[in-house]
């Protein structure tokens, strides 16, 4: 299915949080993870878009040197994020506002 996509401006924001207002208020296309979308995507407030340009989301790495002591704030980062992959699955998507009338 081929849409049109009009743009008559430009908005740049700094967070995911900012994206996925601004797709809910219909400025245009956010990309937010997944999992901060679907309860709007769930209740037709926003529609996932752009699903061949989204690669799954494998997980998180992180680098960091072995030969050093890890400090407790490092443990329970790594930790959070084991438990939110775990937990979520979480993939960024493109989302945008869902209305009936939209070009």
């Amino acid at each position: 299915m081929r849409a049109a996509v009009f743009n008559e401006g430009q908005l740049v924001v700094n967070g995911v949080d900012e994206a996925l207002n601004a797709a809910r208020a219909g400025m245009g296309l956010g990309f937010v993870p997944e999992d901060l979308a679907r309860p709007y995507v769930a209740k037709g407030e926003l529609k996932r878009v752009l699903d061949d340009w989204c690669a799954p989301f494998p997980g998180f790495h992180l680098y960091y040197p072995s030969r050093h002591h890890a400090s407790p704030a490092f443990g329970l980062l790594v930790d959070a994020l084991r438990y939110r992959a775990v937990s979520t699955g979480s993939t960024p998507v493109p989302v945008r506002a869902h209305r009936e009338n939209s070009r």
